[in-house]
């Protein structure tokens, strides 16, 4: 026997469609939230090496940053919500990065960038921290001595990926 049609009630990907065409939208919340923090993330700029060209070329014209709306690098924590540690970093410039940190608002995520940033790279010694995550917690690693640009939009997308998986409302 075939499963009775009430008027009004839409199931199906159809009635989806229909919706939408209607210009309606059903979301929770949650998942409204995460799409505009996903797609209206402000970059803070901590560029301390070579990578720091490969970041600064990923926000120019050949790769542009605009099209997932971070065109504007900014250079106070106050307006950002996302760091990407760019570089090695020293032992003095580790409570920097850290004060860094804590004046973004939250909801914060942090990129390490090549692999100085990740692991310390090919210098182990006393001057350079061996991993940035020893500082702040970092959500994407992204690999290379120096990563291309477009390593780090890939990057960039796979944290776009978390931050829409995670739809946290605090």
């Amino acid at each position: 026997m075939p499963a009775e049609v009430i008027p009004g009630v839409h199931t199906g990907r159809d009635a989806d469609e229909e919706e939408v065409r209607r210009g309606l939208l059903l979301t929770t919340l949650g998942k409204a939230v995460a799409w505009a923090r996903k797609n209206s993330m402000w970059p803070a700029t901590f560029g301390l090496a070579c990578c720091a060209i490969e970041m600064m070329a990923a926000g120019a014209g050949d790769y542009d940053l605009g099209r997932w709306g971070m065109e504007v690098f900014r250079a106070s924590p106050r307006q950002a919500d996302l760091m990407i540690v760019a570089g090695r970093v020293s032992q003095k410039m580790g409570p920097v990065l850290r004060q860094i940190y804590d004046q973004m608002p939250e909801p914060k995520w942090v990129i390490s960038m090549g692999v100085c940033a990740s692991s310390g790279g090919m210098f182990n010694n006393y001057g350079l921290i061996q991993g940035v995550d020893t500082i702040v917690p970092v959500d994407v690693y992204v690999p290379g001595c120096p990563p291309r640009p477009e390593m780090l939009m890939y990057g960039i997308l796979k944290l776009h990926e978390k931050v829409q998986r995670e739809a946290r409302i605090r």
